[in-house]
């Protein structure tokens, strides 16, 4: 007879029930959340956006360490002479590619790949306060 405190299969009508497994330790764990987290990350119109980075994600960047930019609500175009990485820590924008139909929406706590030579306008509907690296 099996202790309590040891799981044991368990056999209903024919059909042969087994506990879960614990998850392994380690890496491979680390591995596992690490996919997933790049599994949310999405490309639309050429803007690369990851919605709610790990903070493990965001201080192996750096990201705390980048200098901050923010606006007021208003609109204005933008063109990216480099390549550029921001996490917004509040607000709203929509950002509308040139020559592309469509805009793409980021906000507080998304971190925003912008490629090297987009042109763009920028409506921002809140105010923003952002952290920004140019490669």
């Amino acid at each position: 007879m099996a202790s309590p405190m040891v799981a044991a299969p368990i056999r209903i009508n024919s059909l042969r029930y087994a506990p879960p497994s614990p998850a392994p330790r380690g890496r491979f764990v680390a591995a596992r959340v690490r996919a997933s987290a790049e599994a949310m990350a999405t490309e639309k119109l050429g803007v690369r956006v990851e919605r709610n980075p790990a903070e493990s994600r965001l201080s192996e960047l750096g990201v705390r360490q980048w200098p901050k930019w923010g606006c007021e609500k208003s609109k204005f175009p933008w063109t990216y002479s480099a390549k550029e990485t921001c996490y917004l820590l509040q607000g709203k924008v929509k950002v509308y590619p040139d020559g592309e139909e469509g805009f793409v929406e980021i906000a507080a706590g998304d971190l925003v790949v912008f490629p090297k030579g987009m042109s763009c306008t920028w409506d921002v509907t809140e105010a923003v306060d952002k952290h920004y690296k140019f490669e």
